[in-house]
């Protein structure tokens, strides 16, 4: 094992892709109600913390302490790794980086820190394209580049049916969340760079999903690609929009799987998202 991988749980990498490869997951928390959860400890967590949000409880998030980074790696060092590639949801969003960087110190073997700039499943794409090219022989340097790149070509579109989860969590401006919600819009937003940025403004939410498939057929520019539907607690709405890309992309890899509670935590429940990730050698 010459090149160790790890992520952290905002990957939200399904248990059946998780399970054949060596990736090693470090868990970010969520707090609800003054108690810390670390996101990989049950699969009730995220229906956890849409009951809570719903209920008005405060949820917050904690990023990993190095502590828990450096276990990690130390623990792939004992397995025989000579090196770790180490990708994290964006720096924009998280100072989980920041915690890896600073594990990456008190370890012996190499890491490479990768800033993905994005979060879910184009941090999920990334990381296991990072582990077949590893499991190849392929040194560090050249896992952690195609990760990055990986990671950095996907488009991360969403659709949220309301914006005051995002406008608690400081994601947006108080003031633009009023006047969407006056306005009855139902936004699609985008990960830009790292960061949640607006992209479009639909008054109803079957117009928005609508809305939401033209901008993924578009985003594949005819090229290969790996789509992700992801969801919190709409998991019908994520089995619908999945079944018709698949329709649509019959040669494209379609797979539909919940988001976790850190990102719910900011986006609420309703949240649809959609990741397309070109294929990348």
């Amino acid at each position: 094992m010459p090149v160790a991988l790890v992520t952290d749980s905002t990957a939200y990498l399904p248990a059946d892709l998780l399970q054949y490869t060596a990736i090693d997951v470090v868990p970010v928390q969520v707090i609800i109600g003054g108690r810390a959860y670390d996101e990989t400890a049950d699969e009730a967590g995220s229906q956890r913390v849409a009951d809570a949000l719903r209920a008005w409880q405060p949820v917050t998030t904690s990023r990993p302490s190095p502590e828990r980074f450096r276990m990690a790696f130390a623990a792939a060092a004992e397995a025989g790794a000579d090196a770790v590639v180490c990708a994290t949801l964006s720096s924009r969003m998280s100072a989980t980086l920041e915690s890896a960087e600073l594990a990456a110190k008190d370890v012996d073997i190499p890491v490479h820190c990768v800033d993905s700039r994005t979060v879910g499943m184009g941090l999920g794409f990334a990381v296991l394209a990072g582990a077949r090219l590893a499991a190849e022989g392929a040194a560090a340097a050249a896992v952690a580049s195609l990760v990055e790149r990986k990671a950095r070509a996907s488009t991360s579109l969403f659709y949220v049916d309301t914006l005051e989860y995002l406008r608690r969590g400081g994601r947006i401006g108080a003031t633009r969340a009023v006047v969407g919600q006056a306005l009855q819009v139902k936004p699609i937003l985008q990960i830009l760079d790292g960061e949640v940025m607006p992209l479009e403004r639909v008054r109803t939410s079957a117009k928005a999903i609508t809305r939401l498939t033209e901008l993924v057929l578009a985003a594949t520019l005819g090229r290969s690609v790996e789509i992700a539907i992801q969801h919190l607690d709409s998991a019908e709405r994520a089995q619908a929009l999945g079944a018709t890309l698949s329709d649509y992309l019959p040669r494209s890899r379609v797979i539909v799987c919940p988001l976790g509670a850190v990102v719910g935590a900011h986006t609420g429940p309703g949240i649809l998202a959609a990741v397309v990730s070109p294929l990348i050698d």
